[in-house]
């Protein structure tokens, strides 16, 4: 239910993305299923199993069907989903399947009994590798290289989180709430306050 969660997000920032860059029916669906299972893709290729996609092709339909939602919402209502409401729905849609993968993809690779350290690790790629992608596929600079934002950082927090409580056997619940709050609050904190790492010393911001 996690991981069907992130993927419907992703995938719609993937939607949001073709919106701005005025693709057609198929252009949505491309960028919205890249995005929704790019990140598990490369998760489960790392961990040697099959990629949750081909076992079980649902999450493929729910990326489509958020594609084709928002190309019909695009094509019915134009300018709705794009300009600056569209950009900071991206954003904030963005930071949601951030918090929703790191947290599952931290959580699905602690099953399969890798090291904690190599959980927090998938976990931080589960929650990147997508946006990565969609942002490569559709010729713009990945969010992961915006300024020092804190993006992978925050991944990666919210996964050592999720690794940290789990082996303290705490309720499982209550280690994914903590996960999520931990990845969504420091990107939050990030794009509402200018949460960051310093400059490197000699270097200007990005």
């Amino acid at each position: 239910m996690l991981e069907t969660a992130g993927v419907a997000v992703f995938a719609l920032t993937g939607a949001l993305v073709a919106t701005r860059k005025g693709m057609d029916p198929f252009g949505f669906i491309l960028l919205a299923t890249v995005t929704g299972v790019g990140g598990g893709t490369l998760r489960d290729l790392l961990l040697g199993r099959l990629v949750f996609w081909v076992r079980d092709p649902s999450d493929v339909l729910v990326c489509s069907g958020v594609a084709l939602g928002a190309w019909a919402i695009a094509y019915l209502k134009p300018g709705m989903l794009d300009g600056w409401a569209g950009k900071r729905l991206l954003i904030w849609a963005d930071s949601a399947g951030l918090a929703l993968f790191a947290v599952a993809g931290t959580l699905k690779a602690l099953d399969v009994g890798v090291s904690s350290l190599s959980a927090i690790a998938l976990g931080a790629m589960t929650a990147s590798f997508g946006g990565i992608l969609r942002d490569i596929l559709a010729g713009d600079r990945p969010m992961v290289l915006w300024s020092r934002d804190f993006y992978v950082t925050a991944a990666a927090a919210g996964a050592a989180m999720t690794a940290l409580l789990s082996s303290l056997v705490i309720e499982p619940v209550i280690v994914m709430l903590v996960g999520l709050a931990t990845t969504f609050g420091l990107r939050a904190g990030s794009i509402l306050f200018g949460w960051s790492f310093p400059n490197l010393p000699g270097s200007g911001s990005s």
